[in-house]
């Protein structure tokens, strides 16, 4: 464990630094277990002391695709039971954490980390289209336009309607 003057730093800051560190640093990985963005935030020891809030930002807080209660961060995003990676633009997320904070503000992390925010902003917009492409549900964005081809929305209706009653 690093040894550190203590820092004032958000629980959230603290859990998006862990996450960005590890999916730097192992960029083939997909995601991570909750225990090893845990275990990142201890060695790290940001804040100079071990805090109860950090497993439940890992949980619950910051996880852009589940139901917020107090903290509705997008920091973080589930992808499957217990595993967790850096939220992306194009990802989906509970629509209750709208225009919520994905990342640290620099001024709210400790310098050394500012570098992370750099990174992040490249790794982020890496291959957006792509990743919106490959969503179920972005994916069918203009499926059956074909409908409407050789008529007009009204023509279309009328001419379904014709015989009703």
């Amino acid at each position: 464990m690093k040894s550190r003057v203590s820092v004032e730093i958000k629980v959230a800051d603290e859990v998006w630094i862990a996450a960005a560190l590890l999916q730097r640093e192992q960029p083939s990985r997909t995601d991570f277990k909750i225990e090893e963005i845990m275990g990142r935030v201890s060695r790290e020891n940001i804040s100079g002391r071990p805090r109860p809030g950090i497993y439940a930002h890992v949980v619950q807080h910051c996880v852009a695709n589940r139901t917020p209660n107090s903290g509705r961060y997008r920091m973080l995003l589930e992808t499957g039971p217990g595993r967790r990676r850096l939220f992306r633009n194009g990802d989906a997320y509970d629509p209750a954490r709208e225009g919520s904070k994905t990342n640290p503000a620099k001024e709210d992390i400790p310098a050394e980390y500012g570098f992370l925010l750099d990174w992040y902003r490249s790794w982020n917009a890496e291959n957006v289209d792509a990743r919106i492409k490959s969503d179920p549900l972005l994916a069918l964005v203009g499926d059956g336009k074909d409908i409407w081809a050789d008529e007009h929305a009204d023509e279309y209706v009328r001419h379904l309607r014709e015989g009703w009653e």
